[in-house]
């Protein structure tokens, strides 16, 4: 039984990295090199929602600690994000991060990247 839990343990502690970045980073390299606009907004939308929960959970740490269910929690999110039969990330990007984006005008006057013009 202790080798099974031993086991276990080591597959919950691996399976971060992987659902987080490993398949995250594959997905967006393909989403960059395919013709489609979709996928790019997904793994975009990703990122920045990975960022996000990243930049609080380092704010919250202090009361995280105390939730021993935090990471498996994470873990479930991050699959929920992820996984593209879920499309997750694009779905939470949409119905709620543009809105406050749009309704605040937080990229009203940027540049665009290659410096013409303004992001619309």
């Amino acid at each position: 039984m202790s080798k099974l839990w031993t086991l276990l343990t080591h597959v919950h502690s691996a399976a971060g990295p992987i659902i987080m970045l490993l398949y995250p980073l594959y997905a967006s390299v393909v989403a960059i090199e395919s013709p489609s606009k979709e996928d790019d907004e997904q793994w975009l939308a990703y990122w920045i929602l990975y960022s996000f929960l990243t930049l609080t959970e380092i704010v919250l740490q202090p009361l995280l600690e105390w939730m021993p269910i935090w990471y498996t929690l994470k873990l479930a999110l991050i699959a929920w994000l992820v996984l593209p039969q879920f499309r997750g990330a694009a779905f939470i990007y949409d119905k709620f991060v543009r809105e406050k984006i749009r309704k605040y005008g937080v990229i009203r006057g940027h540049k665009s990247p290659n410096g013409k013009g303004k992001i619309k």
